[in-house]
């Protein structure tokens, strides 16, 4: 009986350095990360009522960090830490011949909540010249319809951009609205080139969502 008992208190002792022993081999999990983002500025401009021509424009893109939730600021376009940059209506990504990262890109159909795992024989475009891009920049081909009457820029339903992002992981983005405080009816004195978009950005590599 003084055995057991003996027995038994080792076991007790020994119980928690199993456990530590235990979860010290456990990879923590990660979990797909789903964000909003809201009036992303893209390089916006405002219209000289005498002329009708752009005004204020830097002619720079706005470069963002999915992996991060922020923009990357544009001395660190030459490295992997930003995945898409934006300016007006043209979106690029952080890889291809004029880019340093692994990003590429192409446009899904589908709906963004129903897009649950990218297709192994799904082709990722780049960014291969500032006239051919991953991401055409035109109106119906890409993520936008352009009225010729309005002069609106409307989000195209059912269109999802997926990503393969500057360091070689994967993401989805759907883009919601083109102007500040994405109104649900836009007007021609809607203020343009601030996009409001959400994402899923997967952190261990693989394609799900």
């Amino acid at each position: 009986m003084k055995n057991f008992a003996v027995l038994l208190a080792s076991a007790v002792l020994l119980l928690p350095a199993l456990t530590s022993c235990k979860d010290d081999n456990v990879s923590p999990v990660q979990t797909v990360v789903t964000e909003t983002v809201r009036d992303l500025a893209a390089d916006p401009v405002r219209i000289d009522p005498a002329t009708g021509r752009p005004l204020g424009g830097t002619n720079r893109f706005t470069l963002y960090s999915l992996r991060e939730n922020r923009i990357v600021a544009n001395s660190d376009s030459a490295t992997n830490k930003w995945d898409i940059g934006f300016r007006g209506t043209m979106l690029i990504v952080n890889g291809g011949a004029i880019r340093s990262g692994q990003g590429g890109a192409y446009i899904s159909t589908g709906l963004f909540d129903e897009l649950k795992e990218i297709p192994a024989t799904a082709e990722f475009r780049t960014d291969q010249s500032p006239t051919s891009l991953a991401i055409p920049n035109a109106s119906g081909q890409g993520w936008y319809n352009y009225n010729t009457q309005t002069h609106l820029i409307t989000p195209i339903p059912g269109r999802v951009i997926v990503l393969r992002t500057g360091d070689g992981k994967f993401a989805k983005m759907e883009i919601l609205s083109y102007y500040r405080g994405a109104p649900a009816t836009p007007t021609q004195t809607s203020e343009a080139r601030y996009y409001t978009f959400r994402f899923s950005f997967q952190p261990d590599g693989s394609r799900r969502f």
